[in-house]
């Protein structure tokens, strides 16, 4: 019997399934034998792009994320491709002039992109603006995501107030980012069911499998109603990642919501994905071994960042360290304004988190933290403690931004495709331009080796 309201699914085995779990280090070359079977499953969206994704193209597998997207493209014809954008970041670590992020946008849609994910770290709808419309004009379902998290600042009503500004700013659908697994089912029926009832766009529900909730959430979710949820295929699921897209889609056979997607037809490629984890796993030398754990619901940090955590202080020869990281990030959160812990706010409270264990309490403070503290990135949830800002932080009230941050930011296309030319590269493409825009030193490295 065909299902009177099946759940649609955006599978994110080509994006976050890897980032959560691989450090982001799955190539384009693993991908390809499989998407055109992805393309004919039948699911909402195929996310394949943005987040970590361009950055570690670039720096680590030598790839151009741009040409990444237009040969998936070629592949994927029925499946809208998605991507998950960070609204005034674009995909990097600062805010960018209107200008980059327009063209982004515009560059994304043009070489493949039908569906974009747009969020900001801190919630502040001022930082999405330029981005949703750019994403409305380029032709993309655009939707806006908030960022779910758990503090005394945060509750239902202050995010569905959020939803609220995002659907005033023309979004196709609403998205409930929660990217370390915060969200409880109980919590997770009220807050869309509430949402089903506010607002008339389509509800779509991201989660992490971290603190071991995410299927029961999504079950809660979807009996309150929810449109869409992310999953993962089986061998890029769960620990730090999405609940398994096979498991879902047979817990919903049968009943009213049943998705419709055979579950059987995924079978092989899940097996190929399992062959290409445990080459990334022996190639890349990386830790996938990510176990739930439940304290998550403390220290709040979202999966992509912990696999990429730990690995970074193996490296380094810190990993006896990790879990005093761990334990101080909640009390840096704390004291720089409950920030939701998302890219680029989870990196800058776990540097100085991890500054705080090597090196004492606000012993060294990192430009991004003044840059956070002083509002660089926008209003944070709860207002910072002016003694804190001031003895600890070295920021007094005239360094306080109040407008919109990137209303201080000239234009910048034109400045970084002369700087481009001048290092030779004169006749560069509006992509390359932007790759350079967004991480110079890594871009002009590509370069030397590509171009």
């Amino acid at each position: 019997m065909a299902s009177r309201n099946p759940v649609k699914i955006t599978e994110t085995v080509l994006r976050d399934g890897h980032q959560s779990l691989t450090a982001t280090r799955m190539r384009t070359s693993d991908m390809l034998p499989v998407v055109e079977q992805l393309d004919d499953m039948g699911f909402f969206s195929l996310e394949a792009w943005g987040g970590a994704t361009f950055d570690s193209c670039l720096r680590f597998l030598n790839e151009d994320p741009w040409e990444r997207l237009r040969t998936l493209k070629k592949y994927i014809r029925k499946t809208p491709i998605q991507m998950l954008l960070r609204g005034q970041n674009v995909l990097g670590y600062n805010h960018y002039a209107d200008d980059v992020v327009t063209e982004f946008v515009k560059r994304s849609v043009a070489n493949g992109v039908g569906v974009i994910r747009i969020f900001d770290a801190l919630n502040d709808v001022r930082n999405l603006e330029v981005s949703a419309q750019a994403a409305k004009e380029a032709g993309a379902h655009v939707q806006g995501a908030f960022v779910y998290t758990i503090s005394p600042y945060h509750d239902n009503t202050s995010f569905l107030k959020v939803a609220k500004d995002l659907v005033s700013l023309g979004v196709d659908s609403i998205c409930i980012k929660d990217m370390a697994g915060l969200l409880h089912p109980y919590a997770a029926y009220d807050l869309v069911k509430m949402l089903k009832t506010e607002i008339t766009v389509p509800i779509q529900l991201h989660t992490h499998y971290t603190s071991g909730m995410a299927s029961m959430t999504y079950l809660k979710a979807i009996e309150a109603g929810v449109d869409i949820i992310d999953c993962a295929l089986s061998p890029f699921s769960i620990g730090s990642s999405q609940p398994a897209t096979e498991a879902l889609i047979a817990a919903l056979e049968g009943t009213d919501r049943d998705t419709g997607i055979k579950k059987e037809a995924l079978y092989p490629v899940a097996d190929h994905f399992r062959t290409v984890k445990k080459q990334l796993a022996e190639t890349f030398k990386l830790n996938t071994a990510i176990d739930i754990d439940t304290k998550v619901l403390s220290f709040q940090i979202p999966g992509g960042m912990l696999s990429n955590l730990l690995n970074q202080m193996e490296e380094q020869g810190m990993a006896d360290k990790f879990p005093d990281v761990i334990e101080e990030m909640p009390k840096v959160r704390a004291e720089m304004g409950y920030p939701p812990l998302v890219t680029p706010t989870s990196q800058i409270v776990g540097s100085m988190a991890a500054f705080n264990v090597m090196l004492g309490r606000y012993k060294v403070v990192p430009r991004e933290i003044k840059d956070l503290a002083r509002g660089k990135y926008g209003r944070t949830p709860a207002p910072i403690d002016p003694e804190f800002l001031k003895n600890i932080i070295g920021i007094g009230d005239e360094d306080i931004i109040t407008c919109r941050p990137a209303d201080n930011i000239p234009p910048q296309m034109a400045k970084l495709r002369q700087e481009l030319a001048e290092k030779g590269y004169p006749d560069a493409s509006a992509e390359d331009v932007l790759s350079y825009g967004l991480f110079p030193e890594v871009a002009i490295k590509f370069f030397e080796n590509n171009r």
